[in-house]
């Protein structure tokens, strides 16, 4: 190993090379690391025209049709049903702050040329200044359809995403079925509530008696000013306006002149100046409405009948700016969550290297990591929006659920632990190493601090910080723009030290040179990192057989007992290292073929342990009617901050003999591979990682969420909340 002076240096280049390299290999499993759940139901016809229904516990959707047959008509009228439990709405196209519309996938399906979903006018929902836009009760969205053949039958087979919800949000994917026949065929039982629903689909408004007089911007160009002409007048008017991506709008304010003519205003947000701004314009007034696409301009004369008032979207805006400080305070948190220590010998290592070092290379190197953490930070952002526009399910840490990832990061902390040893040296090429001033430089090259910020970063994201849980929710249930300004603040967040030393490098550059101490303190990290690997080995032999993470395990140790072996009496060492290496990627890919697997491991699924249930969300309405108060624990076999939620206060005593009592029905859902059931749970209370808990009771039939780092006082609190009789203080 090279040294200086016959003093090791703090961080090794080969370290430092291994980084990247690692970096690239990770981010290459991550990238091929995807999958899409399969959801599939069968459901029958009972008559012409009539899908059968599909049924969930939030209600049930079916597919219908206006006529019997096709009837030799090119165009066919289709209606997607719904018929929703009390209290359950579904989402219009733009569903407002939350939420997300019905899509459909026709594949499978036969003589189908062409359909697109049509919207009836929807109805505004307000619950603590959240503004959500859709539909409660019984909705039928229409479909605009047209045939290949119009002398053929129709074979409708369709795969309908959607997201219901009530106190909690449910996705839900149903397969849904319909036939019509060729042919003749009279209209069905469905064709006047089709006729209604169509009616219901905002047009121009001229068969409603609407008409659109002006649609102006006034004040700094983000109020927007929309005059209505009605006969009769409207009653009880909405506004929705549709603007470009991150824009904005709040309910509207609206004054009438007691006649025919209705202003209506709002205020924008997410946009500077709406002056030259195509938008699309949807006002209803109960099952009439009118839409047109406009491009205002500025007021030219006074605002009829009152001013402009202030709506919901500065409380949006607000909303906003308090998400990106609790991500900032999160991602600052981050640092001190138990996950982080595995990477503590990079950061020791890291700080150490920098003793007697010049200011302007400690800077550099600082900024360095803190730039690797933001990157690195984008990047998850950035798949986090691949992931959620490709219909997958996505959360924090959820890459830790696939064994291809696992197995990279144990090979990459086995390299490492072996390089810390001194068992060996990998170099980079030339144009990089000299990019990073890899050559030759005594404290590191700077494409190594990067590396050791993305690397920190990427053994982070299996907890969920305080705050942190509450940020990537509402990012993940945005748009594109939320979730890259979320996961950017979380990654300035967890950078902040770095960028505080960067500011004060004097601070690393008076620590003591590195000595022959540090050959120590490295076998040390070095045991700690292969610790590490082998944590990992263990969350591996959750989601694959056991053999197959024991046989990852050995082709890890032969793979640095390679490696140890001097190069002049095995001059083949890279080559038999990196076959182990590869041979240990291959091994998922082929662990189910293993002898030993039984069915149930091979299909993922949960058994009671102790004296936890699998967690059913079905059954717990149930089980607090009668009641019981359900104690509800959301856990990973990788999620670090559960582990310690469990040894540290669920499982010590008080809350151990709490839990134990007679009255309570505990809970646990495990996450460790992928479960969609899972998923949909934790989006209905906006969570995307874990840990979770949550208490349900006669007080709190919706559930009580617990904070990400449990304590005995929100436990016991948390349960007495939910316990307590119903108006009890």
């Amino acid at each position: 190993m090279a040294a200086t002076h016959g003093i090791p240096r703090g961080i090794p280049r080969a370290a430092e090379r291994l980084l990247v390299w690692g970096m690239v290999l990770v981010g290459l499993v991550m990238a091929a690391t995807a999958a899409a759940p399969a959801r599939a139901q069968l459901p029958d016809w009972t008559a012409p025209g009539t899908g059968a229904w599909v049924e969930t516990p939030e209600g049930r959707v079916r597919l219908i049709a206006a006529r019997r047959a096709i009837n030799d008509d090119s165009a066919v009228r289709l209606g997607l049903d719904f018929d929703l439990a009390d209290g359950w709405k579904v989402y219009w196209r733009s569903p407002g702050d939350a939420g997300y519309p019905p899509s459909i996938d026709w594949t499978g399906s036969e003589n189908l040329e062409d359909a697109h979903l049509l919207w009836p006018a929807p109805q505004r929902f307000s619950v603590l200044g959240i503004e959500t836009v859709g539909y409660d009760g019984s909705v039928l969205y229409p479909i605009a359809a047209t045939v290949s053949d119009p002398g053929q039958g129709l074979r409708l087979r369709a795969s309908v995403d959607y997201l219901t919800c009530k106190d909690i949000c449910v996705p839900r994917a149903v397969a849904l079925s319909l036939d019509l026949a060729a042919g003749p065929g009279g209209p069905s039982g469905h064709a006047q509530v089709l006729n209604r629903a169509e009616s219901a689909v905002p047009g121009d408004g001229a068969a409603q008696g609407l008409s659109l007089e002006e649609a102006v911007v006034e004040e700094d160009g983000s109020v927007l000013r929309v005059a209505v002409r009605a006969d009769p007048p409207l009653a009880d008017p909405d506004l929705f306006v549709e603007g470009p991506e991150g824009a904005w709008f709040g309910a509207p304010t609206v004054a009438d002149d007691g006649a025919d003519l209705t202003v209506l205003w709002t205020r924008a947000g997410g946009v500077d100046d709406l002056r030259g701004v195509s938008l699309t314009l949807t006002v209803v007034d109960g099952a009439r409405g009118l839409e047109a696409n406009v491009t205002p301009d500025r007021a030219t004369g006074p605002a009829p009948l009152a001013p402009p008032a202030q709506t919901g979207a500065g409380l949006t805006f607000a909303t906003l700016a308090t998400m990106l400080g609790l991500a900032l305070g999160g991602g600052l948190i981050l640092n001190l969550m138990p996950c982080v220590l595995p990477v503590l010998s990079l950061k020791v290592l890291g700080v150490m290297g920098h003793g007697g070092a010049s200011r302007s290379h400690a800077r550099a190197s600082f900024l360095m990591s803190a730039a690797g953490i933001i990157a690195s930070f984008v990047a998850l952002g950035g798949a986090a929006v691949a992931v959620k526009a490709a219909g997958m399910a996505v959360g924090w840490g959820i890459q830790f659920q696939q064994p291809w990832f696992l197995v990279a990061m144990v090979v990459l902390l086995s390299l490492f632990a072996a390089n810390l040893w001194g068992l060996f040296e990998i170099g980079l090429p030339g144009w990089l190493a000299d990019a990073g001033g890899g050559s030759g430089r005594e404290h590191g090259s700077l494409w190594g601090a990067f590396g050791t910020g993305a690397f920190a970063t990427l053994l982070a994201t299996p907890c969920s910080a305080p705050f942190l849980g509450t940020a990537v929710g509402f990012a993940l249930s945005r748009g594109w723009v939320e979730i890259l300004l979320i996961f950017l603040t979380l990654g300035v967040g967890m950078a902040l030290p770095y960028l505080l030393v960067a500011a004060r490098p004097g601070w690393a550059t008076r620590l003591p040179r590195p000595g022959r101490w540090m050959l120590w303190l490295k076998g040390v990290l070095g045991v700690a990192l292969a610790g590490t690997a082998v944590w990992l080995l263990t969350v591996l032999a959750a989601q694959v057989p056991p053999l197959a993470a024991a046989l990852v395990g050995a082709l890890m140790v032969l793979m640095v007992l390679v490696v140890a072996v001097p190069a002049r009496r095995l001059p083949g060492r890279p080559v038999l290292a990196g076959l182990a290496a590869l041979a240990a990627l291959a091994l998922p890919a082929w662990a189910d073929r293993l002898p030993g697997v039984d069915a149930r491991h091979a299909a993922g699924e949960t058994a009671s342990v102790g004296d936890w249930r699998p967690l059913d969300p079905a059954a717990i309405p149930d089980l607090v009617a009668g009641g019981q108060t359900v104690f509800v624990d959301v856990t990973a076999d990788w999620c670090v901050t559960c582990q310690v939620n469990k040894r540290m206060v669920l499982d010590r005593s008080p809350i151990a003999e709490r839990l134990a009592a007679s009255n309570i029905i505990l809970m646990r859902g495990d996450w460790t591979r992928p479960d969609d059931a899972i998923t949909a749970y934790l989006a209905g209370f906006g969570r995307y990682g874990i840990p979770f808990n949550a208490v349900y009771g006669p007080s709190a039939p919706s559930g009580v969420p617990l904070p990400e780092l449990l304590t005995n006082a929100a436990v016991l609190k948390g349960i007495e909340t939910a316990t307590a009789a119903p108006g009890s203080e």
